[in-house]
């Protein structure tokens, strides 16, 4: 008897609800699979953001089975814990919200049978994630199936394995590989494996089988230039056959070079990408995932962060398929909790059975951002060492990584306990300017120069429906995510150290504890919008920097009214000479990379071209009096002048001061405290805990007051801040 894998997409009654039904309810919702209950809570426009226990009831009738066969319930990912009741027994309890699951149900199957499944996603103190920058879905989000196999069969249910490892070992220079292949199964039947025309048989010992198939001439799996893959299969004599595809690669990390792949430098330049999509949540079909890679591959990104938990083994797929290079990771973050330690682990070791095949993985992310709140404590430092050693026992060939919150201190403790580290800086966005970032990389490379270091985490925020003359940090205008990430990506080039760079986001993302920057529920920081319908400016500066196929783009199409008499015209190009036309004029050509800027009059409705060879794009902009409201954060009022400054008293505090000086002064503070733990709540609890940094408060006072108000959004309006400063104006130096 094969196997046989049935869809159980299909027909479920869903309510939230924590009890167990004994019978199919009616009245309950019709849902298909994959399905979220938070698809557009805590977004613009929809309800409020709800977590707790719901309920997915199905009937499913008796599958065939032979006499000693068995029957396996998969669920390929169920937020964030799931209970699973058959015929009004409970079978299993599943914690983590990220990893498939299966549970053999065969012992309780009826002629009818009747399948509850409870799904929480409330917060607790043991389970991963409870604290962080992105929306906790709920639900059966990825689908499921019962599987039947005989009673002879590989594993199904521990830790969710595919029942097949293989391990590559590969000699670059003579393209050889020595190709290990491991099974393990239920019975003592002997296992056929199958490489291309070669089979080899093996006998398993205590349920484990294993044979080494010697290759030459080895078709390499080289990156995005050629992402060869290869499949071995398993068989049994019962008819259950498991199969799984390889590639055959090396990877290596310099301190002083980076990344290597197959023998060669091969700098690993991309995005990070959470799994969502307005209108879906994270309840994804293939065809999202598709479009996903597709939209990253456009820009010539070659790695991609799969943040910050497993994702779905379909987009693994597509990274292998494309040669992407993937940093793999499980949701421990923000937070350490003292009672998550084994549900970290237990995340970890279903990460790694389940991706471990995937060549695109090069290294396991032990957590993210973990001293944001709390700081490093030895129970902290313990979880990781635990980690840590996991990771090593069950994969010999990947290293493992971490991604630090930049207020951690470069001494950290912490910092050597994975083999590589990144670190997430936003100096030019949330504090700081924009040069501190080139200043941390050169600080801590030149401290410590043998350790291998990345940089996991950079972006700022931009609604594109916002545009300015002169954008600034803090106006969340589409502009100024541009300057921000032109200074990057030089500050980038600059250092080849960086094993990897990965930029934050690719795609907006639900972020529930947000609302800011006009949008409720939704970090901006994506170089496409959530629905993906819209690439902001800054996806072509790295189309321009990382991409072969010839393009020309102009910026500011959506900055059409412009108040200004005289105007930047920008384009991003990889084609090494852009000419620019005024309504069918050529006013300027120039020789440059990646960033074009030309400077226009503007006195009426003007059409825009810009031409690189036979590429070319154009837009329409036009002279209006006052500068459009509608391109402002608020409506009225200004994203560059937040405050009519006007004579400041001198002897006496003002807006203009530094968070530190502020601070410093008791009947100061107390305002100023006042104000930024508004500001603070806009962010979630996240931006609330970090708050608590020492370091983070250093790096914080030497911050003009005025600068860090740009950051808080509609949390703080433009009235407050005036009657801020006029209260300030009143307390003496």
């Amino acid at each position: 008897m094969a196997r046989i894998v049935q869809s159980m997409n299909k027909g479920w009654r869903f309510a939230k609800t924590g009890e167990v039904p004994a019978a199919l309810p009616q009245g309950w919702e019709q849902v298909d699979l994959p399905h979220t209950w938070n698809a557009v809570d805590g977004q613009d426009g929809g309800n409020d953001y709800w977590r707790g226990t719901a309920a997915y009831v199905k009937a499913f009738d008796r599958p065939a089975l032979e006499p000693e066969g068995r029957a396996v319930l998969e669920f390929l990912g169920a937020a964030m814990t799931a209970e699973v009741w058959l015929n009004g027994e409970k079978l299993a309890r599943h914690e983590g919200g990220y990893a498939t699951f299966r549970v053999d149900v065969t012992a309780v199957l009826r002629e009818e049978n009747l399948l509850c499944v409870l799904v929480d996603n409330s917060a607790n103190d043991r389970v991963y994630p409870q604290k962080a920058d992105f929306t906790f879905y709920g639900g059966l989000y990825r689908g499921g199936n019962l599987i039947t196999v005989p009673g002879s069969h590989f594993e199904l249910c521990k830790d969710g394995t595919p029942g097949i490892k293989v391990t590559p070992e590969v000699d670059v220079d003579s393209r050889s590989a020595r190709i290990l292949v491991e099974t393990w199964q239920a019975g003592d039947e002997k296992v056929t494996f199958t490489l291309g025309e070669e089979k080899r048989e093996a006998l398993p010992i205590l349920g484990h089988a294993q044979v080494v198939f010697l290759m030459e001439n080895v078709h390499l799996w080289d990156g995005v230039e050629d992402p060869y893959l290869y499949t071995v299969s398993a068989s049994l004599d019962s008819g259950d056959a498991v199969s799984a595809r390889f590639g055959c690669r090396t990877i290596a990390f310099d301190s002083e070079k980076g990344f290597f792949l197959n023998g060669r430098s091969y700098p690993l330049r991309g995005v990070s990408r959470h799994q969502d999509r307005a209108g879906l949540g994270n309840a994804l079909t293939e065809q999202e995932h598709r479009e996903d890679i597709a939209l990253i591959r456009e820009i010539g990104a070659n790695t991609v962060r799969l943040a910050h938990y497993q994702h779905a083994q379909e987009f693994y797929d597509l990274c292998d398929e494309n040669g992407l290079i993937v940093w793999a990771e499980i949701p421990y973050i923000t937070e350490h909790m003292p009672n998550g330690r084994e549900n970290t682990l237990s995340q970890m070791r279903e990460l790694i059975t389940q991706c471990y095949n995937h060549p695109c993985i090069v290294c396991w992310g032990l957590s993210n951002e973990i001293t944001a709140s709390g700081g490093v404590t030895e129970d902290l430092l313990e979880n990781h060492r635990l980690l840590a050693e996991l990771c090593h026992r069950m994969d010999a060939t990947r290293p493992t990584t971490m991604a630090h919150a930049f207020m951690l201190e470069i001494e950290s403790p912490l910092i050597p306990l994975s083999d590589v580290a990144s670190y997430n800086l936003y100096f030019g966005w949330y504090l700081g300017e924009l040069e501190q970032n080139d200043s941390f990389f050169d600080e801590y490379h030149a401290k410590f120069p043998k350790r291998i270091m990345g940089f996991s985490e950079y972006g700022a925020d931009a609604n594109p429906q916002y545009q300015a003359a002169a954008p600034e940090r803090g106006d969340y205008s589409e502009g100024y995510q541009c300057v921000y990430h032109e200074h990057l990506l030089s500050c980038i080039e600059e250092r080849p150290y960086l094993w990897a760079t990965h930029v934050w986001n690719m795609f907006d993302f639900a972020a529930d504890g947000r609302d800011e920057g006009g949008k409720h529920g939704v970090n901006q920081k994506g170089l496409v919008t959530m629905d993906r319908k819209l690439k902001k400016d800054a996806f072509y500066l790295y189309k321009a920097a990382w991409s072969r196929e010839p393009f020309v783009h102009l910026c500011g199409r959506r900055y059409a009214n412009r108040a200004e008499g005289e105007t930047e015209i920008k384009v991003y190009s990889n084609q090494p000479r852009v000419t620019l036309y005024v309504d069918g004029k050529e006013v300027g050509s120039q020789e440059g990379k990646r960033v074009f800027r030309f400077r226009v009059q503007v006195s009426g409705e003007h059409s825009i071209r810009a031409m690189a060879g036979e590429w070319e794009d154009s837009i329409v902009i036009r002279k209006v009096e006052k500068a459009d409201p509608e391109y402002q954060m608020e409506p009225g009022g200004g994203i560059v002048n937040w405050f009519d400054q006007g004579e400041l008293r001198p002897g006496y505090f003002s807006i203009q001061d530094t968070y530190g000086e502020l601070m410093a002064n008791p009947k100061a503070a107390a305002l100023v405290e006042k104000i930024m733990a508004r500001a603070r709540a806009s962010r979630g609890e996240v931006a609330q805990s970090a708050s608590n940094n020492a370091n983070l408060q250093k790096m914080m006072g030497a911050m003009k007051f005025q600068t860090m108000l740009r950051s808080a959004g509609k949390a703080v309006s433009q009235e407050e801040i005036q009657e801020l400063n006029a209260a300030l104006q009143n307390i003496a130096k």
